[in-house]
């Protein structure tokens, strides 16, 4: 049940269309065949030779489960800024200190529903960020991981959407879509890396 105040246990932060928070929901709660709108993030990890990190969602993930994805993604809980729970959502996930945290699409919104009908229901705006040292997923969050040319898993993307998560494929396509003029430069490092300088 929603929650119009702040709450201790693990969960995730509701919103309105602006983006304001007006509640939270327990995080095991929140994703049903009608998810309110809630805070959320995704972030691509680039290491020193812009390979992007690519996960595949573990089996027991209650969305998309075994589906291939960006490097991470996470809610907010209400006390944190979108850059803190990268920073938590990186050592949570992936084990792993992360550096140079950048905003690529900071309007990113989506709603997607999966074959089981669980709906994802997101104001979700997208960062890119550089590892420090390595990374050591958590297995109840990610299954598989590979470093691949960044280049290379946007020609994938491309050729397979179906094998990606759809917010992957949708943040791929605004990227690519988006002016080099109006780039932030984070926008700018990840077209770069994905060879769309």
């Amino acid at each position: 049940m929603e929650s119009h105040t702040p709450v201790t246990a693990d969960h995730v932060v509701t919103c309105d269309d602006a983006g304001r928070r007006i509640g939270t929901v327990a995080r095991a709660e929140v994703h049903t065949t009608d998810t309110p709108l809630h805070l959320a993030f995704s972030c691509y990890l680039l290491d020193a030779e812009d390979r992007l990190l690519v996960t595949r969602r573990a089996l027991v993930k209650r969305t998309w489960p075994g589906v291939w994805t960006n490097s991470f993604c996470g809610h907010l809980r209400w006390t944190e800024s979108t850059e803190q729970s990268v920073v938590r959502h990186a050592a949570h996930e992936l084990g792993a200190e992360v550096a140079g945290i950048e905003p690529v699409l900071p309007g990113f919104r989506y709603r997607a529903v999966d074959a089981s009908g669980i709906v994802e229901n997101e104001i979700c705006p997208v960062y890119v960020a550089r590892v420090v040292g390595g990374v050591t997923p958590n297995p109840d969050e990610v299954s598989e991981h590979v470093w691949a040319p960044a280049d290379q898993v946007r020609a994938a993307v491309e050729a397979t959407p179906w094998a990606f998560s759809p917010w992957m494929v949708r943040q791929l396509a605004d990227a690519a879509a988006l002016p080099a003029a109006d780039r932030s430069a984070g926008a700018q490092e990840l077209a770069h890396a994905l060879g769309l300088a």
